[in-house]
């Protein structure tokens, strides 16, 4: 036997599952009175925080909910959100799936049932698509209403119902503040369920671990440069790959959580110039929309604030007027599978001495990969050889480590595929510059990244296609200013139809979510191969021709 092995095993005083549960207990013991979780009116310390995670494990518990259970939540930046990342994974090892709240009452159905949800947890202001969701789902969870208190008097909708058997605030109540919650049996438990639109109409349930949440955490600290009691702001939806993994960041250095229900230019600047906010995320959309607020809503920002962006580079004119406005802004780059951004532009003080339009090039790379990612490469997807580091000659990013997923829960083929040669193969095409940085030269090609969520082009055509009026369809990104991108669809009718733009468009909305309908539809005959293939690289240009007018 090996002598370092010799009588050296691992044990449970030199070996103990890695999870970001810890953070949060530490936090709360350390700084007990320091602001964690500001909502409205509403104020929670760490000591608060901790006591209500361990309330919402202890209820959970005592419904019978344990390892390997899913509980579902529906709700917005609000403390629930925050108490669901701590408090669900400390219920006997549950998991749980944040619902993106944009989506439509046939997709929450399929992750309902393909989750196997026992509980599942609702803010009243998306209580009505969840109703229509549960009448599709085979499943029935446990429903939980959670009614905001500080719902905002001029909200663009009133409330929904009621659609559940108990209230949040009774149920967390019915929990022991002094539950001693469970630490995972091994670090590869499962921690959190995302579910990515990926490149077919059904979304594929992206499965996080808890070494990996951890780490994330770590990195997000890092990379995302945050100090010490960094105050963040969540313009970022928490259900977005576990708000890039940020939910559980901000307890490591004992930050304070500032909730917004939604992105509103007004809202963001007064929460900085009143709660000091220091970091934001979100896609390049939230950084159009605090440029183009009207001088009335614009307060002066009391310090730089570090605004992290991940999707398709901002431009030029962009990073100057964000500057001048008083942002840092760090560009980053990943995908749910790697629990959010994963590559980063570390900015080298030498390039402050560039001209702004070397600047903006620079800053247009992703970069190089976070401490915790192993490998960061662009391959030949074919021979998984690396294209050469010359920044012209394409290949696709590829990752591997502890900051990549479990796999596709219940999908063994995609998550064979996923991770085929031993790399995690992203489907982003990029090139290597010389100095190591990654830049992406172009998306998956059926997917669509509008206001930083996914849109899978075969679900929108999918829909298309059912209109009567159709023979043939084709979806490709168009480019938008406010959204980055949005479906353009181009559409061959059949003999003697003639339906319009706008009948097109609602017969997308009465079938799929609002944002995933097409901006545009053009009617044309669709440019194809000899084998009758649509040639989608045609469309991209033409899509391109379309936003340009």
């Amino acid at each position: 036997m090996d002598k370092y092995e010799d009588g050296l095993g691992r044990r449970a005083a030199n070996h103990q599952p890695m999870t970001p549960v810890s953070y949060l207990e530490r936090a709360a013991r350390t700084y007990p009175d320091h602001p964690a979780v500001i909502h409205g009116r509403l104020r929670s310390s760490y000591a608060d925080l901790w006591q209500d995670c361990r309330r919402l494990a202890s209820a959970l518990v005592a419904r019978g909910v344990g390892r390997g259970d899913t509980v579902t939540v529906m709700l917005s930046n609000t403390p629930p959100m925050v108490q669901a990342h701590y408090g669900v994974p400390m219920a006997g090892g549950a998991v749980l799936h944040s619902l993106n709240t944009r989506t439509d009452a046939a997709t929450i159905a399929f992750q309902l049932d393909h989750a196997e949800t026992r509980v599942l947890v609702v803010d009243r202001e998306f209580s009505g698509v969840i109703a229509q969701a549960l009448a599709l789902a085979e499943v029935r969870p446990l429903v939980i209403d959670f009614d905001d208190s500080e719902y905002p008097d001029d909200a663009p909708h009133p409330k929904g119902d009621r659609i559940g058997t108990l209230d949040y605030a009774e149920f967390l109540a019915s929990g022991d503040p002094e539950f001693e919650g469970a630490v995972p049996l091994d670090e590869w438990d499962a921690i959190a369920l995302n579910y990515t639109s990926g490149t077919t109409g059904n979304p594929k349930g992206v499965v996080c671990h808890h070494r990996g949440a951890a780490l994330m955490a770590l990195n997000n600290t890092i990379h995302g440069e945050l100090g010490k009691h960094p105050v963040y702001l969540w313009t970022l939806p928490m259900f977005h790959c576990n708000g890039w993994s940020f939910s559980w960041s901000v307890g490591v250095q004992a930050g304070t959580h500032i909730c917004l229900r939604w992105v509103r230019a007004e809202a963001i600047y007064a929460a900085i110039a009143d709660h000091g906010v220091t970091h934001l995320c979100g896609a390049p959309i939230v950084m159009s929309t605090l440029l183009n607020a009207p001088d009335a809503a614009k307060r002066a920002l009391p310090h730089k604030v570090t605004f992290n962006t991940a999707a398709a580079p901002p431009p030029e004119a962009v990073l100057q007027a964000m500057k001048e406005q008083g942002f840092h802004v760090n560009h980053l780059y990943g995908l749910t599978e790697s629990y959010g951004p994963t590559v980063g532009n570390e900015w080298h003080s030498a390039w402050d001495a560039l001209p702004p339009a070397d600047q903006a090039a620079h800053k247009a790379r992703q970069g190089i990969r976070y401490l915790s990612l192993s490998d960061l490469a662009v391959l030949d997807p074919e021979t998984l050889h690396p294209v050469p580091a010359d920044g012209e000659t394409l290949g696709e990013v590829m990752f591997r480590g502890n900051l990549v997923m479990k796999g596709y829960l219940k999908n063994a083929k995609a998550t064979e595929e996923a991770f085929a040669g031993g790399w995690f193969h992203s489907g982003d095409l990029g090139v290597m510059h010389p100095d190591g940085y990654v830049q992406l030269k172009d998306r998956s090609k059926d997917i669509i990244i509008s206001g930083g969520e996914n849109i899978s082009s075969i679900e929108v055509e999918d829909a298309i296609y059912r209109h009567p009026d159709v023979a043939l369809c084709a979806v490709v990104a168009m480019p938008d200013e406010k959204w980055g991108e949005r479906p353009c669809a181009f559409v061959e009718l059949r003999p003697g139809r003639a339906p319009t733009e706008a009948a097109i468009i609602a017969h997308c909305r009465a079938t799929i979510a609002p944002y995933k309908c097409p901006a545009r539809v053009v009617f044309t005959d669709l440019p194809k191969t000899s084998t009758g293939k649509i040639q989608k690289f045609v469309l991209r240009a033409r899509a391109a021709e379309v936003a340009a007018r």
